[in-house]
Order: C-alpha cells, then structure tokens, then sequence
C-alpha cells in the first residue's frame, strides 16, 4: 500500500499542478469579447466647462463610454448609477488600477443637454464621471464611431423622448475595445468585470 502510494501520489500532484497551470494559462490568454471590433475613433465634444475634448485626451487610460441623455426618465439614470457604483466597488478593492480608468457619459441628446446640465447631471454620479456634449454634428460623429444607435421620439406632455442603444463600453488605453460592462446585472457584476480586464 505503501510503494502504491508513493508511486501515485507524484503522479497525482503533477497532474493536479498541470491542470490548475493550464487553468492559469487559459485565464491568462482569454481574448477580450470585444478584441478586433470596429468600436471607438475620433470625434470632439466639449465639457461642462467648454473645453475642447477629443478621444485622444484620453490616451493613455482605460475609458468607460455610455452615450444617453440627461432627460432619459430611467434607463440612463440606472444604468450609469451601476456603472458608477460598480466602478466605486472596483476603486476601493482596486484604487492603482481604478485612478487609471476615466468614466465617460456623452449626451446623445444636443438640443436640450447644454454642457451646465450635462455638467450636474454627471455631478450627481459621482465626482469621477466626466460629461460632454456638443453640436449634433458632433454627437453624430461620436456616436457612429462607437457604433450607438439613437433617434428622437415621439413628442410626450412632458417633452420629447430618445430611443437610444444601452451600452456601457470597457476601452483599454489605446482606445481599442475589450468588453461590454453588464451595467443590467448591478455594481457588483461591473465590478467584477473591470477587475478582468483592468490590470
């Protein structure tokens, strides 16, 4: 029993070594879901403030992305509240990597989110997410870039509504993309996925 045990249990461990290696390696070499996608490229749009900002201000971070608007009754409220607060999750578990992130929210909605609107409204997120706008020449070029779907709606008592797509883009410092965060799944899942990709 003895010699039986000897002579398996080297075998045993390499095998468990080999596997828990390739599981590693597996991880490791994961391609990001979003690798080779036509997402992300040049545009200008202004801050609250009315500088100037283009995609390559960014250089150099990992950006998040979601184009809404600022009168959006519920779906942009909630899910950049996700995307915030699971990037606060990811910042204090995380906070080299989080100061190299900058969140971004763009209006697709010109007309009516000015930059001083767009400007409190981001402030309500969060000190970290930066907002902007511009002409809808602009927006419309920002928004074909990212591959954002929006058209205005039908008029309503309380104002005009936006169809809008609902995507929170993860863009490594380059500005290629990696992932879509699951902003529909709560802060604790974005969390998670930025701990994935953000090293």
């Amino acid at each position: 029993m003895t010699y039986l045990f000897r002579r398996i249990a080297p075998i045993a461990l390499a095998l468990s070594m080999g596997m828990s290696l390739a599981a590693c390696q597996q991880a490791a070499t994961e391609a990001p879901p979003l690798e080779g996608a036509q997402i992300g490229g040049p545009f200008t749009l202004s801050d609250k403030d009315g500088k100037a900002v283009t995609w390559d201000t960014f250089k150099g971070k990992w950006r998040i992305v979601y184009f809404g608007y600022t009168f959006c009754p519920d779906a942009c409220p909630m899910d950049v509240q996700a995307m915030m607060r699971g990037f606060t999750l990811f910042e204090k578990a995380h906070a080299a990597q989080a100061a190299g992130v900058q969140p971004i929210f763009i209006t697709i909605d010109p007309e009516r989110d000015t930059r001083e609107i767009v400007g409190q409204w981001t402030a309500a997120f969060g000190p970290r997410l930066y907002g902007l706008t511009g002409t809808p020449a602009q927006v419309r070029q920002a928004a074909d870039a990212f591959a954002v779907y929006y058209k205005k709606g039908e008029a309503t008592p309380g104002g005009y509504l936006m169809d809008h797509s609902r995507i929170a883009y993860l863009m490594d410092p380059d500005g290629k993309p990696i992932a879509m965060l699951p902003v529909d799944k709560g802060p604790e899942a974005v969390s998670a996925e930025l701990a994935k990709w953000v090293k």
